[in-house]
């Protein structure tokens, strides 16, 4: 009885709230001559402050037309700011910079949507051994990171000195499909300094108490350090989940001018790939038994920072010095 009271006064409160919502905005349009959208169009400068907030207003409304106007198709928004205006109201030769600001929150709201769906198709499809274009991509991740040694067979030891579990790296990918495989080429091949820095810093001893036989007997040992591909798989479930959970449209509001694309997301994997790594040195883990400890605390530290939303993960990504000289 306690627990049917206590939901019925939550969901009284809830009307009770969402009706005086609506009479402060009736009032503060009758006020001040605006409606929501230009107040916080004007109010609010561009990037992710003023797109959720322009989200947040038009998912909120109570016409039909303005709730669906998140989620067009890209080649529609234009005219779905036309219909914005013309159900608001609002004169667009009196208020020209209106339509351009509501454009470009539009452009990125359902872009990031979209990005949504095409990360999602991705995660979903298996790696295929028998698809060309499948192999070619997990060969140019080995070259990419090992230019100096040839890999002698497709089945072969030789992909646990890059991370992965067994002779066939195919197996690893199940959990993330092939978005974990374009993530690990994309970091490989355009930030290819960092990510052969990271590979060959995750195969060192923590500790340099071993001789040199003593450590070609240890170095392949995944309790000294981490497996570099299985962790990228592991980041990329991370940025994945940062995504769909909305998280990360502080970043990408604040970064991409227009529409987020699966480059942003790429970019971002690397970005959180470098701190990854510089995070689990500052955390001195025993061994890779400690790593979802030290995953979960990193996954929030970074939701911490995405709270603030003047937040820019990587605003000009390009691979860092730092890393390098670490």
């Amino acid at each position: 009885m306690k627990h049917f009271l206590r939901m019925f006064i939550q969901v009284c409160l809830y009307f009770y709230c969402k009706f005086l919502w609506r009479c402060l905005k009736f009032v503060v349009r009758k006020l001040t001559g605006r409606c929501e959208l230009q107040r916080i169009c004007y109010n609010t400068k561009p990037g992710a402050a003023r797109t959720m907030k322009i989200e947040a207003s038009l998912k909120g409304s109570k016409s039909k037309r303005l709730q669906t106007s998140v989620s067009v198709h890209p080649d529609a928004i234009e005219k779905t700011i036309d219909d914005i205006m013309e159900l608001k109201k609002i004169n667009p030769d009196i208020n020209p910079q209106l339509g351009v600001s509501l454009q470009a929150c539009l452009l990125q709201i359902v872009g990031y949507r979209n990005l949504v769906v095409e990360v999602e198709k991705l995660r979903r499809e298996p790696y295929d051994s028998e698809n060309p274009q499948h192999e070619e991509m997990l060969l140019k991740l080995w070259k990419c990171l090992k230019p100096n040694s040839p890999l002698k067979a497709r089945i072969s030891k030789q992909w646990c000195e890059i991370g992965f579990q067994g002779d066939d790296p195919k197996t690893d990918f199940r959990g993330m499909g092939l978005l974990g495989l374009y993530n690990l080429v994309y970091f490989a091949e355009w930030d290819t300094e960092v990510a052969q820095q990271v590979l060959s810093d995750s195969l060192q001893p923590k500790y340099s108490q071993f001789s040199k036989a003593e450590w070609e007997k240890k170095k392949f040992d995944k309790a000294i350090g981490y497996s570099f591909a299985i962790v990228g798989i592991n980041i990329t479930d991370l940025a994945y989940n940062l995504l769909v959970s909305g998280a990360l449209k502080t970043h990408f509001y604040n970064v991409a001018p227009e529409a987020p694309t699966l480059t942003h997301f790429q970019q971002t994997f690397c970005y959180l790939m470098h701190e990854f790594h510089k995070f689990w040195v500052e955390e001195d883990p025993l061994d890779i038994m400690e790593f979802n400890r030290v995953r979960e605390k990193f996954y929030k530290r970074i939701l911490k920072q995405l709270q603030n939303p003047e937040m820019a993960l990587c605003p000009h990504f390009a691979a860092s010095e730092s890393l390098i000289n670490m």
